[in-house]
């Protein structure tokens, strides 16, 4: 089969020719029908530092995509072949602590699809199948290959009320910030305003469903808030950026009491006013994954019921041309780029 690998530890990944996978007994083989690009996938090609500590080498990465099940493992009795599916990215142990409280996207022992074992940047995956996720037929391929970062999104916006709460989102304009944008529109929050220094981006989040993007750099959040009615700070934060000045301008316009999901991975010498965190009463909580499998089935009823994200897909094209695919990411200017195997 054709599979984009990261055959050598250096800048870039090869388009390679390499054995179908077996699946083990509890496994099923999936015929990858298109697959999305990450921001984790950039990071693998670019062999940045956080790629040279985590990933080796040889490995097929990727794990964003649809497909359909072409074989089942032994044990395997609740799927059959055809179906169409997905799967979650990160295989829990089933057996740590939190895993037994029903805790799995924080298992003490995760292993990434893409990351620590093959990928689904290919013409065939293998994944446990406590992993697979049979989607709605309604939800369409390009959208069901996206359900894995729509479900970073889900996770973060909802992870506290929104109906009648005013939001900031830093970092709106990567995908995962624009997508949190409109599962908040879609869940009822009054004001939705976010911020992203590429001009592209902002544009996109306005696209998705927020009220305001500024330019931090060259815009106020206080003009803003005024275009919006707003008299106080925000009553939740969503940080998507991963930038210490964002971060610390979001503490900045909370109102007090209010609520702080953080996604975006901050710099280790990232430095806060914890007296503003302190004295505000704010609540800050951690986001990482999806939580398995709650937040799949939030996304999956929300799709069904009219959530639009179908303008952050900017960009469609063939597998064999990942390398344009990856160009472009990295430039920045998009949103989420398939690439399509069929």
């Amino acid at each position: 089969m054709k599979a984009i690998v990261k055959a050598k530890p250096e800048r870039g990944l090869w388009l390679e020719d390499v054995p179908i996978p077996i699946p083990g007994a509890n496994e099923v083989l999936i015929k990858i029908r298109k697959s999305a690009i990450c921001g984790t996938d950039l990071h693998i090609y670019k062999w940045d530092n956080w790629a040279q500590q985590t990933i080796k080498t040889p490995l097929i990465i990727g794990h964003e995509y649809v497909g359909e099940i072409v074989e089942l493992g032994s044990e395997v009795t609740q799927y059959k072949i055809g179906d169409r599916v997905t799967a979650e990215g990160h295989i829990a142990c089933g057996h740590c602590r939190n895993c037994r409280r029903g805790r799995m996207h924080i298992c003490d022992h995760t292993v990434g699809i893409g990351v620590q074992r093959n990928g689904g940047f290919a013409e065939f995956v293998t994944v446990p199948v406590s992993n697979v996720v049979k989607v709605d037929a309604r939800i369409p391929d390009e959208i069901v290959s996206i359900m894995d970062p729509l479900g970073n999104a889900c996770h973060t916006a909802l992870s506290f009320p929104l109906i009648g709460e005013d939001v900031l989102i830093t970092g709106i304009g990567g995908p995962i910030g624009s997508m949190a944008a409109a599962i908040c529109k879609f869940a009822g929050a009054r004001n939705i305003m976010g911020t992203d220094l590429s001009s592209y981006r902002r544009e996109l989040a306005l696209r998705m469903g927020a009220d305001q993007v500024i330019d931090p750099r060259n815009e106020t959040f206080d003009h803003a808030m005024k275009e919006m009615g707003m008299v106080s700070g925000f009553d939740i934060g969503l940080e998507c950026s991963g930038s210490s000045q964002a971060f610390n301008q979001l503490i900045e316009h909370m109102y007090n009491g209010g609520k702080v999901s953080l996604l975006g991975i901050l710099p280790p010498n990232t430095t806060v006013d914890w007296n503003k965190v302190i004295f505000k009463g704010l609540t800050l909580k951690g986001i990482y994954g999806r939580e398995m499998f709650e937040t799949w089935y939030h996304m999956e009823m929300m799709l069904t019921r009219g959530l639009n994200i179908e303008p952050i897909i900017t960009h469609r094209m063939k597998a064999d041309d990942f390398q344009k695919a990856f160009d472009i990411m990295e430039e920045g200017n998009c949103g989420k780029i398939i690439l399509d195997w069929e």
